[in-house]
């Protein structure tokens, strides 16, 4: 997707913004030819930028997906979650969580923010590569990065529901989004933007965005690992927990490591090493030594969106802060 509309924030060479747009949907079809999990090129841009070294450059694209390509959807009126990768993450890393929505009737739409990744394989072909990552110690990145994806996210819906030839798909009154490490700083911001979502989950995402004094009640999940219990290091959190004035939650997932709200853990054994080894920006470091496996944090996120997404809400109006540390 090209929007004419505005220049790329790191590139200065072209003229509009361009993203990368991946959807998953709910399909009946179960044979035809299979999605990839990322191209060969991506891969090796990727563990190069991890510093993964050992292993053939194409191993992330012979990784197997349960995706049919271009396979036909089922249904009309569905909601839709926008998902928002960490720095330097492509999109495909979140692909059990995009699947578990899918399989669940969620239509999904990943976004890739180009030259904020590795790799991002765009429409004509080429491979644009990460110009973000040399000004990531620059004073005000966070929030510059928040900003320009929340008018990616608010573009992306603008195209979803009114251009694209399957609108029809998508329930526009019952979007939600989620996103990790600034994708889900991303989330806030995009949804503080943008009123069309309704609901959010940062997962283990300092937050960048200022929210209004007078609080804000949509539905909103923070969701992280131990970097973030209540008083830490990382306090953006404690000040946004007192304004959130409607439904929500504060959960620490015991053993999760910044990575465990990805693809990573699964990928680990086919790379020979852990996630919290690989190279990655804009994050503190995890005291814990035990992952948390992926299927279980996607299990639960899926079961978060279906209470927030498809209801609008959850009725349930105690908020909740956890003890340190939480667990679930």
């Amino acid at each position: 997707m090209k929007d004419t509309s505005r220049s790329d924030p790191w590139n200065l060479d072209v003229d509009a913004r361009e993203l990368k747009v991946t959807l998953w949907y709910p399909t009946k079809q179960r044979d035809g030819q299979k999605a990839p999990y990322m191209s060969p090129k991506e891969s090796e841009l990727v563990l190069r930028g991890w510093g993964i070294g050992g292993v053939p450059d194409d191993t992330l694209s012979k990784t197997r997906t349960n995706v049919v390509k271009d396979a036909k959807p089922a249904g009309r009126k569905l909601p839709l979650v926008v998902l928002s990768p960490g720095f330097t993450r492509p999109m495909s890393m979140l692909t059990s969580l995009a699947e578990e929505l899918a399989s669940r009737g969620y239509v999904v739409a990943g976004i890739d923010h180009t030259y904020e990744s590795y790799a991002t394989t765009l429409a004509d072909g080429q491979v644009a590569e990460c110009l973000a990552c040399d000004s990531d110690t620059d004073t005000g990145f966070g929030t510059g990065v928040v900003t320009g994806r929340a008018a990616d996210v608010s573009f992306v819906l603008d195209q979803l529901t009114t251009e694209w030839e399957g609108s029809g798909l998508i329930d526009r009154s019952k979007i939600a989004m989620a996103g990790q490490s600034i994708g889900g700083a991303s989330t806030l911001a995009a949804m503080i933007k943008d009123t069309r979502i309704r609901a959010g989950i940062d997962m283990d995402g300092t937050t960048y965005a200022r929210i209004p004094k007078s609080g804000f009640s949509r539905p909103f999940m923070f969701l992280g690992s131990a970097q973030h219990v209540p008083g830490s290091r990382a306090p953006t959190w404690d000040r946004d927990w007192k304004l959130l004035t409607g439904w929500k939650r504060w959960i620490v997932l015991t053993g999760a490591e910044h990575q465990s709200f990805t693809d990573g853990p699964l990928l680990a054994e086919a790379l020979g090493s852990k996630p919290s080894t690989w190279s990655c920006r804009r994050r503190a470091p995890s005291s814990s030594p035990h992952p948390v496996r992926t299927p279980a944090t996607a299990t639960y996120r899926a079961e978060r969106q279906d209470q927030d997404g498809r209801s609008g809400h959850d009725h349930d109006p105690g908020p909740r802060r956890p003890r340190p540390p939480a667990s679930t």
